[in-house]
């Protein structure tokens, strides 16, 4: 009978232990934190001339917070417009690190959004207010400063086109409108094309294949210009070659950028294995064996593709492609999707992969590329 009593006491205290468990997991979501006390980066009243550039930024820092348990604080830079008092705030950027560090680095680009949300209109100069929030669970504190920030916006198109295509003398159709090449929307207000340009000879973009198209050109490569009613406007490629163009509406810019060679890469070796050679419209297509490299568990057969670039200011890049599908490690799955393809976010061995069907195993190899813009990127493979 004591053996028994013994034994429902240690459950009872097992189970208030649990209960007290829970209970301080529930006070640590929602412990109490502190304001923000001082802003440190930008300066009071800084003023930015805001560029087109991918990677220009703006460094936003605070002095950090106390939390009641000594855990961590999350953060968010928010903005509103002058003379407002952050009751509905223009718009909200969770910092670094997921928002667990006291600093946040913001893109030129998304401040020209804010700007824009702000009442700020293209290319103008106008104030915006910020300060920061502090929080932990449910609780929540603002900052106990605020700064002004005076932005010079992007100078943008304010209709963008839902469709852009690419024509003249030095594309692949030549100038029959009807078979101008369409470029592919890669996000909201940006297209691209992957295509053969002839130097000396001129291009252009309209917004559809008919005599009163809007043109959009370039005068220096960077600015992206839309040509008056009854005008016209082109650009001159400077070398024959094969290009990825992109345009952005929403900072009306244009960057091209030359790939030099597009490759199979096979991840067991680390290396590309043999070249595709340019078709023509956005297609690639190239022969070769692949052997699979034996492992001590068996055979490896991952896959992706590399490609070697030159940008505008003759910068050399080595990017890679990879599966539309995240974490993808099985091999074909029987559906068209599992062979769409995207740049991948960064270039390494064995991230962002493919693999080959054991069929593939010794065998001459052909895989043809497609990056056109009236379809999903995606490619194929036949032995």
């Amino acid at each position: 009978m004591k053996t028994i009593y013994k034994f429902l006491s240690l459950i009872l205290i097992v189970s208030l232990s649990l209960v007290s468990c829970g209970t301080d997991d529930m006070n640590y979501s929602d412990a109490q934190v502190t304001a923000v006390k001082k802003l440190y980066e930008p300066s009071d009243n800084r003023s930015v001339k805001l560029i087109s550039s991918a990677t220009a930024s703006l460094y936003f820092e605070w002095e950090a917070v106390k939390v009641e348990d000594s855990g961590s604080a999350l953060y968010e830079v928010i903005f509103d417009k002058a003379g407002g008092d952050f009751s509905n705030p223009v718009y909200r950027v969770v910092a670094d690190n997921g928002g667990y560090v006291n600093a946040a680095t913001i893109s030129h680009k998304t401040l020209n959004s804010i700007a824009t949300k702000a009442g700020i209109g293209i290319g103008e100069t106008g104030e915006l207010i910020w300060t920061v929030v502090s929080s932990r669970g449910l609780n929540q504190m603002m900052a106990e400063e605020k700064r002004s920030l005076t932005v010079t916006t992007l100078e943008g198109f304010a209709e963008i086109p839902d469709e852009v295509f690419i024509t003249g003398e030095a594309t692949e159709t030549g100038t029959n409108l009807g078979e101008a090449l369409p470029l592919k929307l890669a996000a909201a207000g940006e297209f691209e094309v992957y295509t053969k340009l002839e130097a000396g000879k001129t291009y252009y973009f309209i917004d559809r294949k008919a005599d009163n198209a809007r043109i959009f050109y370039s005068e220096n490569g960077v600015r992206l210009l839309e040509a008056e009613a009854g005008t016209e406007g082109a650009i001159t490629p400077k070398k024959t070659g094969v290009y990825r163009v992109n345009l952005d509406f929403n900072v009306a810019t244009i960057s091209c950028t030359e790939i030099t060679s597009m490759g199979l890469f096979f991840s067991p070796d680390n290396k590309v294995l043999w070249d595709l050679s340019y078709k023509g419209k956005g297609v690639w297509e190239g022969k070769g064996k692949v052997t699979f490299k034996q492992e001590s568990w068996g055979r490896d057969e991952r896959y992706k593709f590399q490609m070697e670039t030159i940008d505008g200011s003759g910068k050399a890049q080595t990017v890679q492609w990879g599966p539309t599908i995240s974490g993808l490690d099985s091999r074909p799955t029987g559906t068209e999707d599992y062979f769409f393809m995207k740049l991948a976010p960064t270039v390494s061995q064995w991230d962002n992969k493919w693999k080959f069907v054991a069929e593939v195993d010794g065998k001459e190899t052909t895989i043809t590329i497609y990056l056109q813009g009236n379809s999903q990127y995606r490619h194929e493979v036949k032995f």
